[in-house]
């Protein structure tokens, strides 16, 4: 029996990611069995499981995803020298979180998997782990702020950083449930709070 390439394999489980997160988003996490899943990836039951065993890695893997496209975005802002302002920093992260509203409607799975984080522990410290990083990316940000003068030097980067990956969860927050929501007014309201 040939031997299966590497490029097969990550294929396969994207296909499987993307499954799930059609599923996901119009059913619900809750809603979606894992048959479901199985059936919209148009895998067998033991292909499937060859790469995911539960819905919670399945979540873990979409959410860690995502996550990794702001990270990776963060840390090209604050690569830079001198690093942007703050609210440019918060508008391309904000337009990743449009991007995935339109595109897969990924940025639903969000709003769920935090519920879910609530009452599950493992979901909670995979949460935790996943959006720990987009935290401590928006600490360093603010830090390096700071040394540029953009924030008041007795200012508290932990507090800061906590207060900006707030507002990004606000917003998510906000154009799910409310709908509405511009990103440039937003990004305004950002601009002249840190004014």
């Amino acid at each position: 029996m040939p031997r299966v390439s590497e490029a097969h394999l990550a294929a396969r489980r994207q296909q499987i990611l993307d499954a799930a997160a059609r599923c996901f988003v119009r059913n619900g996490f809750h809603q979606t069995s894992m048959q479901d899943v199985i059936k919209e990836a148009g895998l067998s039951v033991g292909a499937f499981y060859r790469y995911f065993k539960s819905k919670n890695e399945l979540i873990t893997a979409i959410a860690g995803e995502k996550i990794s496209a702001v990270t990776a975005v963060l840390d090209g802002f604050l690569e830079l020298d001198p690093m942007p302002p703050i609210p440019e920093i918060m508008d391309r992260v904000l337009e990743l979180v449009d991007l995935a509203s339109v595109e897969d409607g990924t940025v639903r799975i969000a709003v769920q998997v935090w519920g879910e984080a609530v009452h599950d522990p493992e979901v909670g410290a995979l949460v935790a782990e996943i959006y720990g990083r987009v935290r401590d990316r928006a600490v360093r940000t603010a830090e390096r702020a700071q040394n540029t003068g953009q924030l008041p030097p007795e200012a508290d980067p932990a507090g800061i950083g906590a207060a900006l990956f707030g507002l990004i969860q606000g917003y998510i927050l906000q154009r799910i449930l409310l709908g509405g929501i511009d990103r440039q007014t937003y990004v305004n309201g950002v601009r002249a709070l840190l004014a």
